[in-house]
């Protein structure tokens, strides 16, 4: 059974370079980590770096679904804000799931306005969506 996105995709990056930051280090490691195993934060990192949407972002939209504001490392709504904001060419091929992602966004907008946070952490996330929905339809 394939339970990493290396070995979904078939693509092995190896090991990063030493001198390799941060953010380098953490997305190598997680294309080897069971997605079985996966945080919210690891959703969100790889997914805000465009790694891996074809197997994680459904799986982002089921967490999602069950919770809009599902927290990595930064803030409420991080995970919501990472799939907003991904590649754009993923979405025009999966309207399927743009039309799911765009459900659950309408349904729970009410939400974002309950987010304990900033006032530009509240707006981001809602000019993500406004930018979600131009750039795709």
């Amino acid at each position: 059974m394939q339970n990493t996105i290396e070995e979904i995709e078939q693509e092995f990056w190896g090991a990063p370079l030493k001198d390799a930051s941060y953010l380098i280090t953490t997305c190598h490691n997680l294309r080897r980590k069971n997605i079985d195993a996966f945080t919210i934060e690891d959703f969100r990192i790889l997914i805000g770096q465009n790694i891996g949407l074809e197997i994680l972002i459904s799986k982002a939209i089921q967490i999602l679904n069950k919770d809009i504001l599902a927290e990595g490392d930064f803030y409420e709504g991080d995970l919501l804000k990472s799939v907003l904001t991904s590649r754009k060419d993923f979405w025009k091929v999966h309207p399927d799931l743009k039309n799911e992602m765009t459900r659950i966004y309408e349904e729970n907008i009410g939400s974002l306005d309950e987010l304990d946070t900033t006032d530009q952490v509240r707006e981001g996330i809602k000019e993500a969506y406004e930018e979600f929905k131009k750039e795709i339809t």
